[in-house]
């Protein structure tokens, strides 16, 4: 077997050791989550721009060998994780000349929607994934979502506003307005700050209230079908919308 077989293996396989892989790659993505968080509390030191640098290492590793492995390569560099891959490998490299792409760091984690190839591993080994996977993705989008929006007010707002100086400062206004709260003692500065504000408003209006209904209140509610094997239903439905069979979702729920 080439290298290239072994690397397509670990990213591609369905052996122990590609699934210990895969986790390993989702393990790499929360700690990054969690680096950009952290290091908003540290802002402008130099440790920060040099680890900076090792998880950019790590995200062009992952990125240059998925690349390789790619059966399709064109098709590979237009999608669009994979280019959120390389602005955020951008990102991560460019402190050292001094510049601030922040908020293109925030793409970064978007990549944690790739471990849907983890789902069916997942459903394996987490009795509670299996059960509630919708509401655990949900909860994750709206993480990310939330993620994305602070890291922006942080990003454009860093050193020009005394009210957002670390991450939580930045996710106090973030929440205050997708919540359409709004106590006012914390505002961004300057014409862009205005209209970053009126775009998370109405951000909190329509799609932060969708996410928090999807998770207390899910469209459909996964049971399968003995007959027909289809999962998906309604929340009153009674009988299988495919075939007519008799469903009993509530008693296995209370379950």
């Amino acid at each position: 077997m080439t290298l290239k077989d072994k690397i397509r293996d670990l990213y591609e396989g369905t052996s122990e050791r590609s699934d210990r892989f895969r986790y390993l790659l989702l393990a790499g993505d929360v700690l990054t989550i969690l680096f950009l968080i952290v290091s908003t509390f540290f802002y402008g030191a130099e440790i920060i721009e040099w680890l900076d640098v090792v998880f950019g290492l790590y995200i062009l590793a992952d990125l240059v060998a998925r690349f390789w492995i790619a059966p399709n390569r064109p098709r590979f560099m237009i999608n669009p994780l994979n280019i959120v891959d390389m602005i955020a490998v951008l990102s991560f490299m460019i402190p050292l000349v001094g510049e601030n792409l922040a908020f293109l760091r925030a793409l970064r984690v978007l990549r944690i929607l790739r471990s849907i190839r983890l789902l069916e591993r997942l459903r394996k080994d987490f009795k509670f994934f299996a059960k509630r996977e919708d509401l655990v993705i949900s909860a994750t989008h709206m993480a990310i979502f939330i993620f994305i929006m602070t890291q922006l007010v942080f990003a454009t707002q860093v050193n020009r506003n005394p009210g957002i100086n670390n991450f939580a400062d930045a996710l106090y206004f973030t929440m205050t307005s997708l919540t359409t709260t709004g106590y006012g003692d914390v505002t961004l500065k300057g014409t862009d700050g205005k209209l970053l504000s009126v775009f998370i408003m109405i951000c909190g209006v329509s799609l932060f209230l969708r996410l928090l209904k999807s998770i207390f209140r899910p469209a459909k509610v996964r049971h399968e079908c003995i007959d027909c094997g289809l999962f998906l239903h309604e929340n009153d439905a009674v009988c299988c919308k495919h075939c007519g069979k008799v469903l009993n979702i509530a008693s296995e729920g209370d379950a």
